[in-house]
């Protein structure tokens, strides 16, 4: 397979998918390693890249950068756009002074499709719309009543049926006549329908309408163990946290490389970046958190165009409710590390909607949730208009009769949802889904990063020496990423080591040492005023007496887990 057959104006299978990503690391050995880190629930790899220039050192011995896509079944552009990443770093290494300084320094991990099994399903000649996993739960049993969702008209589409009721809570607009719009609270006196998806009713008993839900109910983003709660407060949860393969996957690989200073996943739809809290307001958040998270916002909504905005304030279902077990609030709290979920794509925004959906978007003002509760009926005669202008009659289908087999005569038609909402119809996919790319790169130059400031051995008399390794961070974040991560303790200190030949001895100090945290640039100050003082916090001294014969050299090393390894060689000089 050639370069030129990674595209991105499609979306790939498993094995389509499979094979590119081979292809990537095949073009690019000295840049990028496939491996598998898990099988999914029905035994597919589920596939890792790493992403890092290997001459500089090996990738664990870097900061490194996480991403991944398409925890959730339908949201294949998320594998798009982790696919587009790693094209971008190969392509550009050499090219781009940011790309080429990321993976000589630092290193990226990328999982594109975190479940493929839900995917395939998406991908299956009779798709099937599943939340997330494939595995039978609560119950291993198929529904017996009710509506079962399934393209009944064989178009290959799963669109709405609208069916005449007295009772039905819909109208036809009267000016726009593909448009249904709610019925008036008091009104009496028209032609009314009730809107349900395409499908076949099972033991039907000729009047009462139900939606069968999937008999796999797992929702793999409620599954981490953050907040985690059992399904009666948290739908799809599983029976534990981490219980199902894929999380189990994420949650082993990323616990044991702590060299991991931050990510994102992608999901959608929504156009917004989403940071923590999904549980708790912001004022719960270490101040200097919050303002990091602000500041790494407002960087991704300049390169996207999408708002950055907190969960638990402008992302939540129902206002008195709140959403847990998701990866990115374990992350930052269970790891302190500065996590992100990126809804790709906004149909709204498309048209021409932009308030609450563009990325001056204020806290409190993100109407995405809000959006499909209550919006203007001008809003909708704007998406109808987008989406003729744009999508060919692809996007909302015009009504046509149809003698459904127990309803009778119904019409079929209205929006193509998995067409223009669920991921972004395939001529907008790579112009949604570039910026992202940029937007990864500043963000793995956020992480600290060792540096030698300065390595000396200075005689002291009678064959004694003092060696002193001089330390400095050079990233903008601390060494421990975040306050978070100093409060929940799971940040080693850094560690210096000394590595002497035969005949050299250590008499003052210890062959491994812990010395304190380093800060980084991210708490300065926007203005130096009269009372800026710019102490050497990022900056450290180890020292140690050594007795042995000149000539011979001392091996200094330090290092610590989110920060990267460092070494340096020094000679006893002669007296």
């Amino acid at each position: 397979m050639k370069l030129s057959d990674i595209r991105f104006d499609t979306y790939y299978p498993y094995a389509a998918l499979t094979e590119r990503l081979q292809a990537l690391v095949e073009a690019f050995p000295h840049l990028l390693r496939l491996e598998s880190i898990g099988k999914s629930y029905e035994g597919r790899d589920v596939w890792l890249v790493t992403a890092t220039r290997f001459e500089t050192g090996p990738d664990i011995e870097k900061p490194a950068y996480w991403c991944d896509g398409n925890i959730h079944a339908t949201e294949v552009s998320a594998s798009s756009a982790c696919l587009y990443i790693l094209h971008y770093l190969a392509t550009h290494y050499g090219t781009d002074p940011d790309v080429t300084r990321a993976l000589d320094s630092r290193a990226f991990y990328v999982v594109p499709r975190v479940n493929p099994d839900g995917a395939e399903l998406y991908f299956s000649d009779k798709p099937r719309f599943l939340r997330s996993s494939v595995r039978p739960y609560p119950y291993d049993e198929e529904p017996i009543e009710g509506l079962r969702i399934e393209d009944v008209d064989g178009d290959g589409r799963i669109l709405n049926m609208r069916i005449p009721d007295p009772n039905g809570p819909w109208k036809i607009h009267p000016e726009h006549p593909r448009l249904m719009v709610r019925r008036e609270p008091t009104e009496t006196g028209g032609t009314y329908y009730r809107i349900l998806p395409e499908g076949i009713l099972e033991n039907w008993d000729g009047f009462t309408l139900t939606v069968q839900r999937n008999k796999e109910g797992l929702d793999l983003n409620r599954n981490f163990p953050a907040h985690w709660r059992q399904e009666h407060q948290q739908r799809g949860a599983g029976p534990f946290p981490g219980s199902e393969p894929e999380v189990h996957n994420l949650l082993q690989f990323i616990s044991n490389h702590p060299n991991i200073t931050g990510g994102l996943t992608f999901h959608t739809y929504g156009g917004v970046l989403l940071r923590p809290y999904g549980t708790q307001a912001d004022d719960t958040m270490p101040a200097e958190d919050l303002w990091v998270f602000q500041t790494i916002g407002k960087k991704g909504a300049e390169l996207t165009g999408y708002p950055h905005v907190s969960v638990y304030h402008d992302f939540r279902y129902h206002p008195n409710e709140v959403i847990t077990g998701v990866w990115d609030d374990w992350m930052y709290d269970h790891l302190g590390l500065f996590a992100w979920t990126v809804e790709i794509w906004s149909p709204q925004r498309q048209a021409g909607i932009t308030e609450g959906f563009s990325p001056d978007t204020k806290p409190g003002q993100y109407r995405f949730i809000e959006w499909y509760r209550d919006h203007p009926l001008e809003e909708d005669i704007k998406m109808l208009e987008w989406s003729d202008a744009n999508l060919g009659g692809k996007g909302y289908v015009a009504w046509r009769p149809f003698q459904h087999p127990q309803l009778g005569a119904v019409e079929i038609g209205g929006w193509d949802v998995q067409y223009a909402f669920r991921n972004p119809p395939p001529q907008f996919l790579e112009k949604e889904i570039a910026p992202f790319a940029h937007w990864v790169v500043w963000n793995a130059l956020l992480s600290p990063l060792l540096q030698v400031h300065s390595a000396t051995a200075e005689p002291l008399g009678e064959g004694a020496y003092r060696v002193q390794l001089v330390v400095d961070n050079v990233g903008w974040l601390p060494t421990y990423i975040s306050k978070k991560a100093l409060e929940k303790q799971v940040c080693r200190p850094l560690v210096a080591e000394i590595e002497l030949p035969e005949g050299v001895v250590l008499e003052v100090g210890k062959p491994r040492t812990e010395v304190e945290q380093l800060e980084g640039k991210a708490y300065k100050a926007s203005a130096p005023y009269g009372w800026t003082a710019d102490a050497t916090r990022e900056r450290t001294k180890v020292e140690w007496v050594v007795r042995g014969p000149a000539g011979v050299n001392v091996k200094l090393t330090a290092r610590h887990d989110r920060a990267g390894v460092v070494r340096a060689q020094v000679t006893l000089p002669a007296f």
